[in-house]
């Protein structure tokens, strides 16, 4: 039973890596596009008017909502499979 926890422990550590993966190439993406917002000037900045600008503001605000959303979901699914794990432990002491 011990090695079957320590299997479903490497494949639960294997799967958060790979989540933290894609989170960091999501905050790259969220980090580069403020970058761009960052850099255009303050004064006529030809993006169509004011609708233009709103548009691409609108972008990188839900860009960024999007990555610290995944964060949150990734948290919780640790909580949830650590929980999950620590509670098979502790059945398995018991018996």
């Amino acid at each position: 039973m011990q090695e079957l926890m320590t299997e479903i422990v490497v494949h639960l550590s294997h799967s958060h890596q790979q989540m933290a993966r894609i989170l960091d190439a999501k905050r790259q993406v969220a980090v580069r596009m403020a970058q761009m917002v960052h850099i255009l000037p303050d004064e006529h900045p030809q993006l169509d008017g004011l609708e233009g600008l709103l548009d691409g503001s609108s972008q990188v605000t839900k860009s960024v909502i999007a990555y610290v959303n995944s964060l949150a979901d990734l948290q919780e699914a640790m909580a949830d499979s650590l929980t999950q794990l620590v509670k098979a432990v502790a059945d398995t002491d018991e018996e």
